[in-house]
């Protein structure tokens, strides 16, 4: 067995509201690190139609906040599980999560490498 060996990256897509909802519910099943990325992107949520200065515009492209998530020691079900709860409106737009294997890990300020980095 390798010293990366269940490294787990969970990335998550969510609405922006549900971000602190999902950091609380991260911190209780164990794994407080992350980054939050604001991104755009569009699935089955629908397209609105806006007006501006008179002109009607297509917005299709809606705001997100992309969570990324690296765990060792916790297990990724339960980081997918926290996630899931905390992000989940019923309403089309909620949002994906994707489990990743990590190949490598190093943590830059002490050289660790594999687990003991993360």
């Amino acid at each position: 067995m390798s010293e990366t060996d269940g490294i787990k990256m969970v990335m998550a897509i969510i609405r922006p509201d549900k971000l602190a909802d999902v950091k609380s519910a991260l911190a209780e099943a164990g794994a407080p690190s992350l980054t939050v990325t604001n991104v755009s992107g569009r699935g089955s949520q629908p397209a609105k139609k806006g007006q501006w200065r008179g002109e009607e515009y297509t917005v299709d492209l809606h705001q997100k906040v992309k969570v990324e998530c690296v765990v060792a020691d916790t297990p990724a079900d339960d980081v997918v599980d926290a996630i899931a709860d905390a992000a989940h409106t019923g309403e089309k737009g909620d949002g994906k999560i994707f489990v990743i294997p990590v190949e490598e890990a190093v943590q830059v300020r002490t050289g660790k490498e594999g687990k003991p980095a993360v």
